[in-house]
This record gives structure tokens, sequence and C-alpha cells, in this order.
């Protein structure tokens, strides 16, 4: 079964040493992704809504390089270092996920990478089309 990687700008990926996403089959796995803009930079800064919904951009966008959409994913995780916050996450995820009402999990977590990020959130999607089934 072919495994492919995605990458993105993200500084600790090579450090690391993880992908943005991989997609095995119609099985889509997207890593954690926080509040960074293209350049590098954090977005939203004190905006957990903000942070959020950029934080739902990125993953939108490396699922279209892997040949899927928002619409395709059955779960996502959401890490948040004020949970007192959740309304203004909750509803930027509503605002993405409100008809597709994936399997969700969000919990506070002590810190994320950068102390100036609130929220980082990670998907799964699944492709059923006939390519990815045949490879399956």
């Amino acid at each position: 079964m072919q495994r492919t990687k995605y990458h993105s700008a993200a500084p600790w990926e090579k450090i690391v040493g993880y992908s943005r996403a991989v997609r095995t089959g119609p099985f889509i796995a997207v890593t954690g992704c926080a509040s960074v803009g293209p350049d590098g930079e954090l977005v939203g800064e004190g905006d957990a809504y903000a942070q959020a919904q950029r934080c739902i951009e990125v993953i939108a966008e490396v699922l279209e390089k892997a040949g899927a959409s928002l619409d395709d994913v059955v779960r996502t995780r959401i890490f948040m270092t004020d949970i007192d916050r959740w309304e203004e996450v909750g509803k930027a995820h509503s605002e993405a996920f409100g008809e597709i009402m994936p399997a969700t999990t969000m919990v506070e977590v002590s810190r994320l990478i950068d102390p100036r990020m609130l929220v980082e959130i990670e998907a799964d999607a699944v492709v059923a089309d006939e390519l990815s089934m045949r490879e399956y």
C-alpha cells in the first residue's frame, strides 16, 4: 500500500521528524496544526477564535493536497491551553464542521510549543474514491 507524506514550512517538522499529513489508501492523518501563517509567523495572537480558524485552514490546505476536503474529516482533536475559552474555539470548529459533525475531543494542555499559541487541532479523514479503495 502506498504511503504519501505531505510537508509544510513548519520548522518543527525536520527537528521532530514528522509530516504535516500522511495518506495511506483512503486514510489521511493530519498532525496537530497550529495557527501559523505561510510566513511562519503566529496568526491571531491572543485570539482563540482566530487561531482555531487558522488551524482549520491549515488542515483544509493539506487535505486538498492529499486529494480530500474538510467534508472527509471523521475525527478532530482540539488541544487548548485554556479550556475556559472552549466556546471561542467551538464556534470556529462548528463553522467548519457543523454539517459534517466529526467525532471530536477537546482537552486542556499545560502549553503548546510556542507560549503564544492557544489552540492546536489535528484531524483524521477518510476518502472513499475508487483509487484509494483499490490500494486498500
